[in-house]
């Protein structure tokens, strides 16, 4: 969330930074309004706590000297200013709750070189990478849902007799190339990242901290029985792994990865690229994320994004970068950078990765802080993350791109470590 004494300090710019996302800022309005009159509260509360404190002296000193009933006339007004006292905490507490509760919901300020603009239609293409419309042949121009029913890789219509619409199941080869990509992205970042294997079901508090909740509390997968929440991405559990705890300087830049199952609920998909893998409710992803100091992150940031865009351009598909604008980012987001992938069987680009960094937005929320190398005091940690990769738009766009004359699939390189020897996924014989 955004730090209070920021606002209290300079609200003028934040609510300025806060126009440049084009939402409604009167939740901000009511912050700053809110603030104002619980400090005058806490500051009667505490005038009226000192003055009961000081009758008390007064009423000891009293009864010492056996001056009783004059003791008893200060006590009894003791006693009304001690309840006005708690009259006052209580209001005081109420607001604080409301407070609390609107700067969980207020998104964070977008970083000064985020692009301007309104929605997806103003981010910026940094680049793109290997595109040409006229390469593909008409063996390519095939949807993977058509591919995978034939080849036996794919079987959506089972997956929806389990467990409904948008569910998915890969079979054969198909599953076994889910998993290839998964394992190569975890041994491709194993040089640098801890990896973890966190639980996908997690506390409340665990997605307040990554900003998924209260705000996107229809997007998630909740087991009210146990009031625990399936996590939608290993950001969750990853962003609070130190949640509370207080970091050494010189154990930064922390970095860390994980493979997990994510699971979204796609609130207000119906009918919007709901068609095979383009937008489902559960899938596989590798997540790597990164505690660091504010003047680590933006390298951190160029790091994960060459990271998550080094596998990609390694399973040879085309892809671009696109830098998000200040209308696009997501929530928690201060700067985000996508990759997008061409697939020619759907002829779209598909968003694959978010690399983002989150300043100390997600870290004041998880409350992790940071001791600095010979400093006083303790400081906000800033977070990073990106998908190192998510399988099923991958997967739709490597079989389409793969796919040849005869109907196979030429699997890349990189991931033959990882498929028993296979190379290709011929047709079910």
């Amino acid at each position: 969330m955004i730090d209070i004494r920021r606002i209290r300090a300079d609200a003028d710019a934040v609510r300025a930074a806060l126009a440049r996302r084009h939402e409604d800022l009167s939740a901000f309005d009511r912050v700053r309004e809110l603030d104002v009159r619980q400090r005058e509260l806490i500051a009667r509360r505490d005038d009226l706590r000192n003055r009961v404190k000081g009758l008390s002296r007064e009423v000891g000193d009293l009864r010492r000297v056996g001056r009783g009933d004059e003791a008893e006339a200060l006590q009894t007004e003791s006693r009304s200013l001690g309840g006005q006292e708690q009259q006052l905490a209580a209001e005081a507490d109420a607001l604080g709750g409301e407070l609390k509760d609107l700067l969980l919901r207020i998104p964070n300020l977008p970083a000064e070189d985020c692009p301007d603009g309104t929605g997806p239609e103003d981010n910026v293409v940094v680049r793109v990478e290997g595109y040409d419309p006229d390469a593909y042949g008409e063996h390519q121009r095939v949807p993977h849902w058509d591919i995978g029913a034939e080849l036996g890789i794919l079987d959506l219509e089972r997956a929806v007799k389990l467990s409904g619409a948008m569910f998915t199941m890969y079979r054969r080869q198909g599953a076994t190339l889910a998993r290839a990509l998964c394992q190569a992205a975890l041994d491709r970042n194993a040089d640098a990242f801890e990896e973890i294997r966190p639980p996908t079901v997690v506390l409340t508090d665990t997605m307040v901290s990554t900003g998924h909740l209260p705000k996107f509390e229809d997007d998630a997968y909740h087991l009210e029985r146990d009031d625990l929440w399936a996590i939608p991405t290993a950001e969750v559990p990853l962003t609070s792994m130190a949640r509370g705890e207080i970091l050494a300087e010189a154990d930064l830049p922390m970095r860390m990865m994980a493979y997990t199952p994510c699971f979204r609920r796609e609130a207000g998909s119906a009918g919007r690229d709901t068609r095979g893998l383009l937008r489902v409710h559960e899938f596989d992803k590798v997540e790597i994320l990164a505690y660091a100091t504010p003047d680590q992150a933006r390298d951190l940031h160029a790091e994960l994004l060459a990271r998550a865009e080094g596998l990609i351009a390694a399973l040879g598909l085309v892809y671009r970068i696109v830098d998000l604008c200040t209308g696009d980012i997501g929530n928690s987001a201060a700067r985000t950078f996508d990759i997008e992938v061409y697939a020619p069987g759907v002829d779209q680009w598909l968003e694959v990765s978010s690399v983002s960094w989150f300043s100390d937005y997600q870290a004041r929320r998880a409350n992790v802080r940071y001791r600095p190398t010979g400093g006083k005091g303790t400081e906000v940690v800033h977070t990073l993350n990106g998908s190192a990769l998510a399988v099923p738009r991958v997967w739709a766009a490597l079989v389409e791109t793969h796919r040849q004359l005869d109907g196979s699939i030429a699997l890349p390189e990189v991931l033959w470590p990882y498929l028993r020897g296979a190379t290709t996924i011929g047709p079910r014989v």
